[in-house]
């Protein structure tokens, strides 16, 4: 595999007994490459059917302007059901340097600057219509530098406004708030003190994205059915998690669960949101799946938690960490970065939070020195 901004796909075959179906989980790790610059993670599950005998999944592969050779990572398969692990259950690919690098920060070439987005905020490979077109709004620009900025931070933001991620990586987000609520932080900013922070994982948070996204591609024939399809698989096998489970025994009563899932989010709900979604889980109307995605997508709650997704989104999409990862040892640059955004009433560019992520030495360097 050439190093460019492109995909990979990985096939795995299943042989012997085919008759039922199976399952395996496969996840990527690093070797020399990192999942930070050269590739993008790919975690999650291959289901087949009875008789199926192959199934394929894409890892993306960035591009970067370091002269630094060949460079390896693993494809790695575990957990199997219905079918047991054959030879080899690891896969080492290789990533081919270029011959000859740029002087410059690959990032900077608008091409492969929208390119990139779509891999860290969509988890896909760009669609030619909207590649071209992103680029276009920056190379618009010629050489008017000030011009360049700033649709460099227009287009950035515009792929955590986008509908595509609004409705895959923001609902993951909302999902793990409605089901879990908060995870506490420390933070220095003002003085030492605790505060309230997104209880959602990077890992988690790629391996459920990738899952919900999958084979998403917005104003693409049939994106919606596609999407509506991956929300109802994902919630349905959300609330089977062992994790789920204990948090919401099944011994709860209707009231139990949907005021817990409401608690959680900050009472989302309206008294007569809760009375309904309660009388539906108790009618068997609706599932408990469903109600989790029902207090999940309440408009109260995509506003109240929007200003916080957006901050935590630039830790997982731009700088592919946790905010409380090394180089940072806290949550005092997740506050900052919320304070500011409530500050200017989530105004992103007067805040100039997508700006300083973008031109940050820990984001620039995951492209070129």
């Amino acid at each position: 595999m050439t190093e460019a901004c492109t995909t990979l796909t990985i096939t795995v075959n299943r042989i012997g007994n085919t008759s039922g179906a199976a399952s395996v989980d496969y996840n990527t790790s690093d070797v020399t490459a990192t999942e930070r610059g050269d590739y993008i993670t790919a975690i999650g599950t291959l289901r087949f059917a009875a008789s199926e005998t192959s199934k394929s999944f894409v890892v993306l592969i960035n591009d970067d302007s370091y002269v630094e050779g060949n460079e390896t990572f693993n494809v790695n398969l575990s957990n199997p059901s219905g079918v047991g692990l054959g030879s080899p259950s690891i896969a080492t690919v290789t990533i081919i340097d270029n011959p000859t690098e740029p002087a410059t920060n690959m990032i900077d070439d608008p091409r492969n600057y929208v390119c990139q987005h779509y891999h860290d905020f969509l988890n896909r490979q760009p669609d030619q219509s909207g590649w071209d077109f992103w680029t276009n709004q920056i190379t618009s620009c010629g050489t008017d530098q000030a011009c360049i900025e700033l649709k460099r931070i227009n287009v950035s933001a515009a792929y955590f406004l986008s509908i595509e991620f609004q409705q895959t990586g923001y609902l993951v987000e909302r999902i793990y708030k409605t089901a879990y609520g908060d995870a506490l932080g420390t933070s220095t900013l003002g003085g030492a003190h605790q505060l309230a922070v997104p209880i959602v994982r990077l890992i988690e948070f790629l391996q459920d994205t990738q899952k919900i996204g999958q084979g998403v591609v917005v104003n693409q024939a049939g994106w919606e059915t596609v999407l509506e399809n991956n929300k109802q698989t994902f919630t349905s096998e959300f609330v089977q998690r062992s994790r789920f489970m204990t948090a919401f025994p099944t011994s709860m009563t209707a009231a139990q669960f949907v005021d817990t899932l409401n608690t959680n989010t900050g009472n989302s709900l309206s008294q007569s949101e809760r009375d309904q979604l309660v009388a539906d889980l108790t009618s068997a109307t609706k599932t408990r799946a469903q109600v989790l995605r029902a207090v999940a997508e309440t408009p109260a709650l995509l506003n109240s938690e929007f200003n916080r997704a957006f901050v935590l989104m630039q830790y997982f999409g731009y700088l592919v960490r946790n905010p409380n990862d090394p180089p940072d040892s806290d949550y005092t640059g997740y506050d900052f970065w919320l304070a500011k955004l409530n500050q200017f009433n989530g105004n992103f560019a007067t805040a100039e939070m997508v700006k300083a992520f973008i031109t940050s030495i820990e984001y620039r360097q995951r492209f070129g020195p």
